[in-house]
């Protein structure tokens, strides 16, 4: 059972999120925030699988509150899911920079909410490679410098195997496909996977795939 914790200002949405979700049976609402401040206080309390997180919300918007709950090493089992009405490239790319594991609409179908937390606390994330490619290359890559040649810094305490995962996590290939890529177990890859983002504080893969492309390993079209 899904241990959630709902974040938003409005009392009907949370209200509604709360029924939707214990309702199918597969998640139980431990808590509610109204603020952003509320929201990092109350996860520090409770410890929930997935925070659903407004981005508008007085006091401490749900971007900051997310940054807070994803930097702090007692939540390292947290997850944050983005429940929002902004859909903006800008909210979003913000998001995933936070420590987001991914965003879903307010207008998205019940189902889709209810399995959106499924998938978050089984440690996907809700934002395929390409989308977040997509987003980057619009709206992170315009204002960022991106670098040649040389390792980037930002990897330069990675291994070369660890390297090579990565780029292949950023072009978008399950654990199998770097299996099979790089000759090694689906096992062994995920244990890759799994290193690279303690390496890099990053909480999923969507995360990996911005390094990749903010360090300049990846550029678009690569």
């Amino acid at each position: 059972m899904t241990r959630v914790l709902i974040a938003d200002d409005q009392a009907l949405i949370r209200s509604a999120v709360r029924d939707l979700l214990e309702g199918a049976g597969t998640a139980t609402v431990v808590g509610e925030a109204v603020d952003g401040l509320e929201a990092v206080a109350r996860a520090q309390e409770l410890h929930p699988d997935v925070v659903l997180m407004d981005i508008r919300m007085p006091r401490l918007d749900g971007i900051e509150a997310t940054a807070r709950i994803c930097d702090d090493p007692a939540l390292a089992e947290t997850r944050v899911l983005i429940l929002t009405t902004f859909e903006e490239d800008e909210y979003l790319v913000a998001a995933l920079r936070a420590g987001a594991s991914g965003f879903i609409g307010k207008g998205a179908e019940p189902d889709e909410i209810v399995r959106a937390v499924a998938a978050i606390h089984a440690g996907d994330a809700l934002l395929s490679p390409a989308a977040t490619r997509s987003l980057i290359t619009r709206y992170v890559l315009p204002h960022s410098a991106t670098a040649g040649g040389a390792v980037p810094a930002r990897l330069a305490h990675l291994t070369d195997r660890e390297r090579e995962v990565l780029l292949l996590v950023a072009r978008g290939s399950s654990n199998d496909e770097i299996a099979s890529e790089l000759f090694i177990s689906p096992h062994t890859a995920k244990t890759h996977v799994k290193r690279i983002m303690m390496k890099l504080h990053a909480h999923d893969r969507a995360q990996l795939v911005i390094a990749a492309y903010e360090s300049g390993l990846l550029i678009p079209g690569a």
